[in-house]
Parts: structure tokens; C-alpha cells; sequence
């Protein structure tokens, strides 16, 4: 068990090496040029070659690499070309409240979608199955930002139950914390729930056909204990599965989710960052959206061996 976990932690070292060096290329040799852009318009031809000399731009591309991996290893993403912070340090400002709705999004989609994967495997071809999944398909299908601002005209300006935009940090209260991640949770969370309960439902009904569920049948256990007990148990794989994947559409929909409610989280400020071409950033916010997501694929791969112990790669 120690060994494997060990090979699946050593094995995410060169992922997230390629994944470096990929953004690193990508954006040195896409359009416009960084020292321009933090020289200014009206830098004159010698300012802006000093400029490029003093980042490092005048410099084979290939040592810029070197030298960038090298201060990257030591947790220097360099300076924003904007606000002249580091960059480390902006993204840890932001990480907070993209870490809260991240987190509250995950736990309310898994709250209420196996129950109702549950419920709809349980009431197989009957009118509840066909209504829990047609409203999986139909929330499954509508944008997260129409969801929404559709979610802030009803519940904001019509019935002004929640506040339209804004965040307020854990340290201001539970109860202020909640309000104002409630909208943004629940139109987050939307597709994640339509996706794992529509996962939970077709995984329970491929278990409820196996040798070892009519065995328990026979044995003269309880229906709800069949489900639950053993069907649910053995159909948990694919639902860690789809979790796991889920992780991709939730680090995009926080993109579309913070513009949308005004949240000042990591969401908000890769927008920030590409309207202003601030390459540090952009390379800084991608590598760590590209380790929360190396992360949670990481431990998916160890949930396996806890709900299979025959799982060993």
C-alpha cells in the first residue's frame, strides 16, 4: 500500500513538469512582448532593450527556461509586470475564497446527488426516475453564468434574499460567509450535480445486476439494504471517478462563477491577468490550477485501493 501511494505521488513529478514547460513555451512564443508592456508606450528603443536585459528576455530561450524552472523550484513565480507584487503572493490573497467555493461546491454536489442517483436507481423506469434525470439533463445543460444571473434576479432582486455580488471571508462570521456563497455554490454546483447523479444512478443499476446482489437477495435482506450495503459500496468507483473528473469543469466554472458574482477569488484574477498580458501571472495561476487538478486526480487514484483493495496499478 506505502508503495503504491509512493510510485502515484512520484508519478505526478513529471506531469507537472510537463505541464511547466508547456506554459512556459506556450506563452514566450505567443504574441506581444513583456518588457514593452511593463516599459510602457512611451519607452524609446534603448529603454526597452535595457527592460528586456533586465528580465532576462535577451537571453536564448532556452536558458530563460533554466533559469525560470530554477527560481520556480524555490517558490519564486516572479514579480507581476503590473502591480510589481510577487506573484506568490497574489495568488495566496486569492486563494481563499476560490478554496471556499471550490470546497462547498464539492460537498453540496455530493450531498445531494447520490441520494438522488440513489432515488432514481431505486424507482427505475418509473415517473421519479424519468423526473430526477430529466432535471440531471436540464440543469446538465444550461450555462453556469445563465444559471446564474438567472439565480441573482430571482433570488437577489426579486425576493432579495441573498446579497447580487460580493465575498465575505470566514473571519467575518458563518453566517455572513455562508449568504454570500450560497448563489454561487448553487449555480457551481449545478452541472457537478446533474453529472454524478446521472454517474450514480447507471452505476447502481449495472451493480444491482451482478451474481452477488441476487445472492443477498436470497440471503433475505432488506431492499434498502441490498442498495445501500452493497449495491452503493461496489458502485462507488465510478462515482470517485466522475468526482475526480468533475475537478476539470469546477476549476473552469470558477472562472465564469467569480466574474459573474463579483468574487475576488483565483477565478477572477486568471481574467485579470490575460486582459492584461501579465505573463508571470499567467504562468503562476495556471501552474497551480494545474496542481489542484494533478492533486485531486492523485487522490482519486488512492480512494481506489481504500473502496477496492484489489485495485493495484
Amino acid at each position: 500500500m506505502l508503495g503504491y501511494i509512493f510510485r502515484r505521488i512520484l508519478a505526478t513529478i513529471p506531469v507537472m513538469g510537463v505541464v511547466a514547460l508547456i506554459v512556459f513555451f506556450l506563452l514566450r512564443l505567443s504574441t506581444g512582448d513583456p518588457a514593452a508592456i511593463m516599459a510602457g508606450d512611451a519607452a524609446t528603443a534603448e529603454q526597452l532593450e535595457d527592460m528586456r536585459r533586465q528580465m532576462g528576455l535577451d537571453q536564448p530561450i532556452i536558458v530563460q527556461f533554466v533559469v525560470w524552472l530554477g527560481h520556480l523550484l524555490t517558490g519564486d513565480f516572479g514579480i507581476s509586470l503590473h502591480s510589481k507584487v510577487p506573484v506568490m503572493d497574489m495568488i495566496a490573497s486569492r486563494l481563499g475564497p476560490s478554496l471556499a467555493l471550490a470546497t462547498l461546491t464539492i460537498i453540496l454536489s455530493i450531498i445531494v446527488a447520490v441520494p438522488l442517483g440513489v432515488l432514481a436507481a431505486w424507482s427505475h423506469r418509473t415517473l421519479m426516475d424519468q423526473l430526477v434525470m430529466g432535471i440531471g439533463v436540464l440543469s446538465f445543460s444550461v450555462p453556469i453564468f445563465v444559471m446564474g444571473y438567472a439565480l441573482i434576479f430571482l433570488l437577489s432582486v426579486k425576493l432579495g434574499l441573498f446579497p447580487v455580488q460580493g465575498y465575505k471571508p470566514l473571519a467575518s462570521g458563518i453566517g455572513p460567509f455562508l449568504h454570500n456563497l450560497v448563489l454561487p455554490t448553487i449555480a457551481l454546483s449545478s452541472i457537478y450535480i446533474a453529472q454524478i447523479a446521472r454517474i450514480t444512478r447507471s452505476s447502481l443499476l449495472d451493480v444491482m445486476g451482478e451474481d452477488f446482489i441476487r445472492t443477498a437477495r436470497a440471503k433475505g435482506l432488506k431492499e434498502s439494504t441490498v442498495f445501500l450495503r452493497h449495491g452503493l459500496r461496489n458502485a462507488a468507483v465510478p462515482i470517485v471517478t466522475v468526482i475526480g473528473i468533475g475537478a476539470a469543469f469546477l476549476i473552469g466554472g470558477v472562472v465564469v462563477t467569480e466574474s459573474v458574482f463579483n468574487i475576488p477569488g483565483l477565478g477572477r484574477m486568471v481574467v485579470e491577468a490575460v486582459l492584461a498580458r501579465d505573463y508571470p501571472l499567467i504562468q503562476g495561476l495556471i501552474l497551480v490550477l494545474s496542481l489542484a487538478y494533478v492533486l485531486i486526480n492523485l487522490i482519486v487514484d488512492l480512494l481506489y485501493t481504500v473502496l477496492d483493495p484489489r485495485i493495484r496499478y
